[in-house]
């Protein structure tokens, strides 16, 4: 694997980390800034909303950009933004910080994204873009961790201020290695081609797939430090190495979803993942109060939430191959609409004293997943995508 991947996956990784950190720290946040537990919340919700935003509008574009100069602007966004949260006198400003972080998340997480897909070799794109999403699971073994014991020496501000001082040096390797990466603008899918492939059934239910699933998951996980305060009541140290199991399993969990999709196929792995992810998810309210039942069944839960990402894209990519650049994009979008339904909808719990329902809350969603997934493999590819794949055979086969 070109090891250029492995970077990009850095760059991710330190996106995972704004993404996911205030997760970590959140009862920090709102006992610093006297804001409810809920309110606090919100912060996942605006950040996933704007990063929806970000990333359908970036895909629209990024053809046409120079990805290499559009993910180093990017990265200085990324660690202003870091910056202004760490001064923040209040939760208002706190959370016009988080705005920014999520516009350039997100930009570097799509930009990373294709860029990985277009180094690695057809066979392996799956499996490449599994690398770069571990570079969001593996904020959980050690950024997040790292986050929380960093808010607990000194406190949460220092965290962001952390988070932006690798930015500088990773911007001057990726400067000075990633090519200058611009489609023809010939080629640029227009605005039509995304409403073609959300018009699509087979197309829609595979992006929704994305949304019912990460949707289901945010219903606890954006209030998994509460949620395991109640559960187990564990002691801040204990707390730090349960996010660690947790992203330790989350990393395992990306590259086994790319490597699954490749060798089983997309369609049985699309379908397989939330049927798998249900049953883990409901077993975390059913091994009652004991460590030695509930972390096993955590850390299952957390490998295979983070298998969806790579299973749904290169899926996508699969079933319309000449409208990778469209799906991948629209996908981005679709994950991060999931973060903010699934966030939205645990605070809503949270707010109503129902804090240990939320695992249920998140397997109805999933269920969804299951069915939307199956849907999906059960109808027919979009005509053109299938004319771009005999096209594709077609070349190959002449050279």
């Amino acid at each position: 694997m070109d090891s250029r991947i492995y970077w990009l996956a850095a760059t991710v990784f330190l996106a995972g980390i704004d993404e996911n950190i205030c997760i970590g720290i959140l009862p920090a946040i709102a006992g610093d800034l006297r804001v409810s537990l809920a309110s606090a919340g919100q912060l996942t919700t605006i950040f996933s909303c704007v990063f929806a935003a970000t990333a359908f509008g970036l895909s629209l574009r990024i053809a046409r950009s120079n990805r290499k100069r559009l993910l180093l602007a990017a990265l200085g966004v990324f660690a202003v933004s870091n910056l202004l949260a760490a001064i923040s006198p209040g939760y208002a400003s706190l959370f016009a910080a988080r705005i920014a972080m999520a516009a350039s998340c997100a930009t570097a997480i799509l930009v990373a994204t294709r860029l990985a897909a277009d180094l690695a070799p057809a066979d392996a794109r799956g499996r490449a873009i599994g690398i770069v999403f571990m570079g969001i699971s593996g904020s959980l073994v050690l950024g997040v961790p790292a986050g929380m014991t960093i808010a607990d020496l000194a406190g949460w501000r220092v965290v962001f201020i952390a988070i932006a001082l690798p930015v500088l040096p990773l911007a001057v390797y990726l400067a000075s290695r990633l090519p200058d990466s611009r489609t023809a603008a010939s080629s640029t899918p227009p605005l039509r081609a995304y409403r073609a492939q959300l018009a699509h059934p087979k197309m829609l239910c595979g992006q929704l797939v994305s949304v019912a699933m990460i949707g289901g998951h945010f219903t606890l996980f954006a209030y998994l430090t509460p949620y395991l305060q109640a559960r187990l009541a564990p002691a801040a140290g204990t707390l730090t190495l349960l996010y660690a199991a947790f992203g330790i399993a989350g990393v395992a969990g990306a590259w086994l979803g790319g490597w699954f999709s490749d060798r089983a196929g997309t369609a049985r792995a699309l379908v397989a993942c939330p049927a798998v992810f249900l049953l883990a998810m409901a077993a975390l309210p059913l091994t009652g109060r004991s460590p030695a039942l509930f972390v096993p069944a955590m850390m299952v839960w957390g490998c295979i939430s983070w298998s969806i990402s790579p299973i749904v894209q290169n899926y996508l990519i699969r079933s319309a191959p000449g409208a990778a650049d469209a799906n991948v994009g629209i996908n981005v979008s679709a994950m991060h609409l999931g973060v903010a339904l699934g966030a939205g909808a645990g605070g809503l719990l949270v707010e109503r004293g129902a804090l240990l329902a939320t695992p249920w809350a998140g397997c109805a969603i999933v269920a969804l997943a299951l069915v939307l997934a199956w849907v999906s493999t059960r109808t027919a590819a979009p005509v053109d995508a299938m004319a771009d794949t005999r096209s594709t055979n077609g070349r190959t086969m002449d050279a």
